[in-house]
């Protein structure tokens, strides 16, 4: 599987407002997207957990691209606190197929818990170089979320893959989920290579990187162009 994450917490050049985002989304799942993951934004162009925002881009989103699956971010960033977090994601109207936690961060498992109370399936973030992975796999509520997002957060174009194996090893294969396996900037398209090797879900887009992998500048339609072509 596929995913794009079309913005992420990127300020310039990305999708921000909810007809932006679902444009992009409209291009990328035209050429071979699967899957979004997307950063809900405020009218000062923050990431928000704010009902009001996260259906906006829902809807567009859905309208544009029906049918295909759609997640968004709660990263620690889109709320003073965890209780804040999963307060916000108790009041949303219009719900997300699915939503990333971090499990390095604070409050992960309440977050996490409120999401699945929610009927919105879990991406388990799972961070390198964090002790999120121990953390997930002691979590009794591990085997109910929708796949494990390992992030791999070392740039190195070279070290990224060692880094991105070290992370999968920490993880294992008890928890019996599918994993997502991704890269950021200098790193990402090694990993994404890795992850076809490895015959496992990944994801490509302008949160990750901005770039092809001959460095050329992209948008979200070529970065995913790309990556189906190095996938088959």
């Amino acid at each position: 599987m596929l995913q794009v994450c079309p913005n992420g917490t990127r300020t310039a050049g990305v999708p921000v407002t909810p007809d932006e985002i679902a444009t992009a989304v409209r291009a990328a799942v035209d050429v071979g997207a699967q899957d979004v993951h997307l950063h809900p934004r405020d009218g000062a162009g923050a990431d928000t957990l704010d009902p009001v925002h996260v259906a906006a881009a829902l809807s567009a989103v859905r309208e544009a691209a029906p049918g295909v699956p759609v997640g968004v971010t709660t990263g620690a960033w889109t709320a003073a606190g965890p209780a804040e977090r999963a307060a916000l994601i108790r009041s949303w109207t219009v719900l997300p197929d699915h939503a990333s936690v971090n499990f390095h961060e604070d409050g992960a498992e309440l977050v996490a818990g409120t999401l699945l109370d929610r009927g919105v399936a879990v991406e388990a973030g799972i961070f390198s170089g964090t002790e999120a992975a121990g953390r997930f796999l002691s979590w009794p509520r591990a085997r109910e979320v929708l796949r494990v997002l390992a992030e791999v957060t070392d740039t190195g174009a070279e070290s990224s893959v060692e880094t991105a194996k070290d992370l999968l090893h920490a993880l294992g294969t008890g928890h019996g989920r599918p994993v997502l396996l991704h890269g950021e900037d200098g790193g990402a398209w090694p990993v994404l290579r890795l992850a076809v090797r490895f015959n496992l879900d990944t994801r490509i887009g302008l949160e990750d990187v901005l770039t092809l992998p001959d460095g050329t500048a992209a948008d979200n339609t070529a970065l995913v162009q790309t990556a189906r072509m190095l996938m088959t």
